[in-house]
Parts: structure tokens; sequence; C-alpha cells
């Protein structure tokens, strides 16, 4: 029997997975981040980012392939030994721990902004604990089922943005390449880590019920999320002119402010509504494997404690010291490093040994 049939994916919730841990709050200041390094070539940054988010992607499946009923945290005591596997693992959970906690952290600090500015960030917190104890408590399949509806009740969002093209200047676009390709390389940092969350495969391959889908399934998840980033970036660019969009911290959000109807003023409002449910789709993935990484480690086959120890951590981390602004960019930097670290260059490091030894005992 398989040891992880109980929670099997299907192909679509693979998919949704992945890219829900792709799109988050990464979307609400891209434009300007890009604005800052590229200027409005910035949309360039992103077709490179896709290129290396899905040659790592596909490095990632190659080597899950070979061992296909195992997850990462089960191939690092396989690879280093009792031991060293166990730090590994450790790490490993502290990482998809941490990711999760700063989306958290950054999440309570745009609603606390935008719409509850009287409200402490820890109650804003406590909030969105509820709702992510209620759906990883029942496990990765649960969890796949919650990714698949999120995307499907998000659908609007795009075609709605439509409704600005009539405000828009395409010719801020232009010209292409106003300074050289370095503006465009360098903003290519920013779309690189905004990618992350593909790395997820690591974890997800076991799961997935038609593994020979999974190259199709993670390549889609990637093409999904840049044609998010791509269409919120260059709606960005040709709305605000160049100078206006760098005075904006979530030029997104101001974007959908200008959104209105006979019926409805703040469209703002809507959209950060519906987009705390694709921010949960970043940062629960990464809540779950923290703590199953965690449980795998101690032996536990029931994550759920580990899920309600870590959730009363965060909360009251937040009760005891309230972010600046400067804290959680701090945190994003930190999370992107270690996301450097554990998506793009462990995969690579990772494939030249197994390949290496799989040429050896061939010959």
């Amino acid at each position: 029997m398989k040891k992880y049939a109980f929670n099997e994916l299907t192909v679509f919730q693979y998919i949704y997975l992945i890219h829900g841990a792709q799109v988050g709050i990464g979307v609400l200041s891209m434009p300007r981040e890009l604005a800052e390094v590229a200027g409005t070539d910035g949309w360039l940054s992103i077709l490179i980012g896709w290129f290396a988010a899905m040659a790592v992607s596909l490095v990632i499946i190659g080597i899950m392939k070979r061992y296909p009923g195992k997850t990462i945290v089960d191939l690092q005591p396989l690879f280093l030994g009792k031991w060293l596997g166990k730090v590994c693992v450790a790490g490993i959970a502290v990482y998809c721990g941490f990711a999760s906690f700063t989306v958290m952290a950054n999440t309570a600090a745009i609603v606390n902004t935008w719409i509850l500015s009287q409200t402490p960030i820890y109650m804003v917190v406590i909030l969105l604990a509820i709702p992510a104890y209620m759906v990883l408590q029942g496990g990765l399949r649960v969890l796949g089922r919650y990714a698949e509806l999120i995307f499907y009740l998000t659908l609007w969002m795009p075609i709605v943005l439509v409704t600005v093209l009539p405000k828009t200047n395409w010719l801020y676009l232009l010209p292409v390449f106003k300074e050289g390709w370095w503006p465009i390389l360098a903003g290519t940092k920013s779309t690189v880590l905004s990618f992350l969350g593909f790395e997820l495969a690591f974890f997800l391959y076991p799961f997935l019920q038609k593994k020979q889908y999974a190259v199709l399934g993670i390549v889609v998840a990637n093409t999904l999320s840049m044609l998010i980033f791509m269409n919120i970036t260059l709606f960005s660019f040709v709305f605000f002119n160049p100078d206006e969009i760098l005075q904006y911290t979530w030029p997104t959000l101001n974007l959908w402010k200008v959104i209105e109807y006979r019926f409805l003023e703040r469209m703002d409002i809507i959209f950060l509504a519906f987009y705390l449910f694709y921010l949960s789709t970043t940062s629960f993935p990464y809540l779950y494997f923290s703590v199953f990484s965690s449980s795998q480690l101690f032996g536990a086959a029931d994550h759920r404690k580990h899920l309600g120890i870590a959730l009363l951590l965060g909360i009251l981390l937040l009760w005891l010291y309230t972010p600046t602004f400067m804290d959680l960019l701090k945190w994003k930097q930190w999370w992107s490093t270690g996301g450097l670290l554990f998506g793009y260059a462990l995969p690579v490091l990772a494939f030249v040994p197994i390949w290496l030894l799989r040429r050896s005992v061939k010959e």
C-alpha cells in the first residue's frame, strides 16, 4: 500500500496548490518593485523569472521521479544519514513555517492598513488562524480541494480589471529596452522570488495520483502565475505614469480603487476581501508542510497537535511584538534568501550527484 494513498491529489489540485503558493503578496507590490529597478521594461523581467522557475521546476520533477513514493522529508535521511538528515528536515520545517508566518503577518498588516486600522495585528492573525486550522486539520486532500475552490472563486478578477482599459496609456511602455538589458536582469531578482512555491513539488509529487502528468502540471502552474503577474503589472504600468507608480506601496490596490460602479464605489475592498483567500492559498500550504515535516521529524502520525502549536506561537509572537513595515520587508528578504537556497540552489545541487550516481551504475 502507498504510504500517502489517503491524501492523493488530482492533477488540478496539484496545479492549483503550486499556483496558489506562488501568487501571494508579491502581486500587490510587484509593479512598484519592478518599476523601481527596470522601469516599464519590468514586464520582461517576469518572462525571465518564469523561464528560471520553469527550468528549476523540471529539475525538481526529474529528481522526484527517481523516488516516486518519497517526499523531500523522506529523502533527507536516505541521502545524508540519520542525524544530518534530521537537521535538514528541521531546517525545511523552519523554512516553510517562516514563509507561512511572513505571509500571514503581511496579510494582517495589509488588512490593518487598508480596512481595520484600529484593530491590533494579532487580532487579525487570530481571525486568519481559525480557517487555517479548519482547513489544514483535514490533511492535504482537503487543502487541495480548498486551493481548487479558491481558484474558481477568483476567476472574475482579471475580467473586471479590463474595465480600466479606457483610462490607460500604452505609450508608457515605449520605448522598449530604454536602458538596455541590465535593469531588466536586475529586476529578475524580484520576479524569481515571486515564483517561489514551485519548490513545494518536493512534497506534492508522492501525493499525485497520475504522476505522468507531473511535468505538465508544474508547467501549467508556473504559466498561470506568470499570466497573473503579467496581467497586473502591465495594467499598472499603463494606468499609472512611470513616476506615479513609485509613490504607492501596493499599486495593485490603488489600481482597483479607481474601479467604480453605480451600485458599488469601493471595489478595492471587494478585491481585497477575495484576495485574502488567494493569500491563504500561499500561507496554508507552507504551514501544512512545516507541521508535516515537524511531525515526521518527531515520529508523530497526527499533524494536528503541531498545527495548533504553530498557530498559537504565531499569535503569541505578534501579540508580544507588533512588526513595523521595515520588519515585514526584512522578513520577506529572509524568506527570499531561504527560497533561493531551498527552491533554486538545492534542486540543482542535488540533481548533479544523483545524475552522476545513476550514470556510474549504468556503466
